[in-house]
């Protein structure tokens, strides 16, 4: 299928128009309004357009319930800008190829791309339903976001979660817990020998989480990994503080779930440990899917993402693919190539255009 050049333009201004709307998790009603008056004007069709909160899908317009149905989701919420930024991050600034901005990385160029693949395979008969999913609160995996509106979606088969993979296809990622974790003391004055300080006892627990080793490695994930992130103690210089917490960032591979990870550190470690959640376990994806045979019948790599998106929290198959760089994400001067958005755009309807998924 011929990619026409108006596609591509529609997705730079509908990106540019994304910058310049602060979007940041939890406060995404602006983007969400300008994207639903976007769709409704500049729509090739007659879209089938839902709205809850600040989740906008689309159903394809000759939808029948004895297909499959196809998700393709990306998400419209940003992170807070970086404090190093050299150019306002609300500003989308052009040069040349490239568009600067908070967002354009993750996840403007996946959401653009695939609203233009949404377009272009819905005006071509399919074998499958598709869905066309802006998702809210990702960055945070918030509540009102993707969860929020799965129960109001038409049966899903499969998704295409757009992040920035350079259009490879992560065929599975690791998971999430984040752990709430306090050492206790006795306090007491500290020229004296009394009193028994939190952060001595809080120290050998995370020397314990620094230095343990999972024994159950994934061929696509590697290790499971631990990361210390935050520590908070003390009221002031001369008092042996009798309370240290600190936050631990736990990335699961699919050899464990997280509820079995918190066993094991609770085991091993005298803080007090508390997860934020619990469901953001590893997912994947079986190499025979459909979705992953066209991508590598396509040249594609598969591979295995360290990064946590809205598939941890799908139940039913997902690939995760998308325009940019991942190492871009969340960095001060994020950007995103317009050829990598018009490759995107190409490479998923090559992908997807007569595709069986049944």
């Amino acid at each position: 299928m011929q990619i026409p050049q108006s596609n591509i333009q529609q997705a730079v201004e509908l990106l540019q128009l994304l910058i310049s709307t602060p979007s940041i998790s939890r406060e995404e009603s602006d983007a969400a309004d300008k994207l639903q008056m976007f769709i409704d004007k500049g729509a090739p069709f007659r879209v089938d357009m839902h709205r809850h909160l600040n989740n906008i899908w689309c159903i394809s317009p000759d939808f029948d319930n004895s297909r499959p149905t196809l998700l393709l989701d990306a998400h419209i919420d940003t992170v807070k800008p970086v404090a190093d930024w050299s150019t306002p991050p609300f500003t989308p600034k052009m040069d040349g190829d490239r568009i600067t901005g908070l967002g354009s990385n993750d996840d403007g160029g996946s959401l653009v791309a695939l609203l233009q693949v949404f377009y272009l395979l819905c005006q071509k008969k399919q074998s499958y339903n598709i869905v066309f999913l802006a998702s809210a609160e990702e960055e945070v995996s918030g509540k009102n976001g993707i969860e929020a509106v799965l129960p109001m979606l038409p049966g899903i088969s499969c998704a295409i979660v757009g992040e920035p993979t350079s259009m490879q296809p992560a065929i599975a990622e690791k998971g999430l817990m984040v752990l709430d974790c306090t050492a206790h003391g006795i306090a007491g004055h500290a020229a004296r020998n009394n009193g028994k300080n939190a952060i001595y006892e809080a120290m050998a627990d995370i020397e314990w989480l620094r230095t343990y080793r999972f024994p159950e490695t994934s061929p696509m994930l590697g290790d499971v990994k631990v990361s210390v992130t935050q520590i908070n103690a003390g009221t002031q210089h001369n008092v042996i503080p009798d309370k240290c917490t600190f936050v631990a960032d736990v990335r699961s591979n699919e050899c464990y779930s997280n509820a079995r990870l918190l066993d094991i550190i609770r085991e091993n470690v005298g803080c007090d440990v508390e997860p934020r959640s619990l469901r953001l376990n590893s997912s994947s994806i079986d190499t025979g899917h459909p979705l992953v045979q066209r991508a590598m019948e396509l040249g594609l790599t598969p591979f295995g993402s360290p990064t946590l998106s809205n598939q941890a929290l799908l139940s039913f198959p997902t690939l995760k693919m998308g325009p940019g760089d991942s190492q871009r994400s969340h960095t001060a001067n994020e950007y995103i190539l317009i050829s990598e958005i018009r490759n995107a755009i190409e490479t998923f309807v090559y992908m997807l255009d007569g595709l069986n998924l049944a």
